[in-house]
């Protein structure tokens, strides 16, 4: 497998920060405190695992810690359009910020412009750490738990996010067929899942979007089955699931394969799944709800009785992490846009027995969608 060249498009950090600015005072907020590490990421391109950032009107303050001090002057000062100061902290990222808008309080500056509803991003605080910081604020600024607004902007995709999407989604469904090479009787499902990170590393991926899910014989009815030391029956379906990141971005595929020849009942509960994919996939489309495209897999696994064997949502946003809005679940009112890229994967999984998924990564177009994953989805027998 050859390197993957990969000379992305700046992302336009200024305008997602501009924007966000633009938003806090719609929603009473004087600044948001923003600790979720992909939301700081997408913000002003840092990377580290110390941070915690403070957007307000006036402009953005990152806090991190001193193993960052280098690390933050080329990914946040060298960003596209970044006008985001940078302060190296002695002590939590999150807890700096918190005194620093404690000292603003107290500073000469007129109260008018100084930050007194201060957003927070309720998910990614501990109630221990809002206690410390509603503690060191000491009531010079307002703990409020802000919507989720970083989220909302993330789960339309630019063009430069795209981009680098479909460059991860094109490097990881190459490795299935590292993965139909590897798959034999008595090979263990670690071999295969190392044999595929393996390629992918050496192609260029920073690493694997998840724990590579290698799941045969009855353990492929475990939906999330990881790798493991058992070794792969003389027959029965593989369900390999599998991804990887690329220049920040992440992939996702799943496809099953059958060791030996299949049993008509084998056959069957496969193209049950794929008619339920591809009923799914032909119901995106912009202005649809998440649920409408949920209920189109459902009814063709309800009318094959096998409903009750399709245990989770159809599919999930994908960017910056794996798992991002929206979720293509029952009852999920959020409605499909353009520029939105999700996962269409459903399954169905008898215990005991064997499962079957199939799942591609789809791209919201203006007059529907595109499929971002190589289409082939025939039943792959080795």
């Amino acid at each position: 497998m050859h390197r993957t060249a990969m000379h992305p498009t700046a992302m336009d950090h200024g305008g997602r920060l501009r924007r966000l600015q633009a938003s806090l005072l719609s929603h009473k907020l004087d600044c948001l405190l923003i600790a979720h590490l992909p939301n700081v990421h997408y913000l002003c391109g840092f990377t580290g695992s110390a941070a915690a950032l403070v957007v307000s009107e006036r402009g953005s303050i990152l806090f991190t810690d001193g193993r960052y001090r280098t690390q933050a002057k080329e990914e946040v000062k060298g960003a596209s359009g970044n006008t985001v100061n940078v302060v190296i902290a002695r002590k939590s990222p999150l807890v700096a910020a918190a005194e620093w808008l404690a000292r603003q309080r107290r500073s000469s500056t007129p109260a008018s412009l100084t930050p007194t509803a201060l957003g927070i991003e309720p998910e990614s605080i501990t109630a221990g750490m809002r206690d410390r910081l509603a503690s060191v604020l000491k009531g010079k600024a307002r703990l409020r738990s802000a919507p989720p607004l970083v989220e909302q902007a993330r789960m339309v995709k630019d063009a430069a996010e795209i981009q680098r999407i479909r460059r991860a989604v094109e490097l990881g469904a190459s490795l299935f067929q590292v993965a139909c090479k590897k798959i034999r009787p008595g090979v263990s499902e670690v071999e295969v899942a190392a044999a595929m990170e393996y390629e992918a590393r050496c192609a260029g991926a920073e690493g694997m979007s998840f724990p590579t899910i290698l799941a045969s014989g009855t353990r492929s009815a475990i939906v999330h089955g990881r790798a493991s030391g058992a070794r792969i029956p003389r027959r029965g379906f593989v369900v390999c699931d599998f991804g990887v990141i690329l220049a920040d971005y992440c992939s996702d595929r799943t496809r099953t394969v059958h060791v030996g020849q299949p049993s008509g009942d084998a056959r069957r509960l496969y193209e049950a799944v794929l008619e339920a994919q591809q009923a799914a996939i032909a119901a995106v489309g912009p202005g649809v709800t998440a649920a409408e495209v949920d209920g189109a897999a459902r009814r063709v696994l309800r009318k094959r009785k096998l409903a009750r064997y399709f245990t989770h949502s159809t599919g999930h946003g994908l960017g910056l992490e794996i798992h991002e809005a929206p979720r293509l679940a029952a009852g999920q009112t959020q409605m499909l846009e353009p520029g939105m890229v999700i996962t269409i994967e459903p399954g169905a999984y008898i215990p005991g027995k064997w499962g079957v998924r199939i799942e591609d990564v789809v791209l919201v177009t203006s007059s529907g969608c595109e499929v971002l994953t190589p289409a082939d989805k025939e039943l792959v027998i080795i």
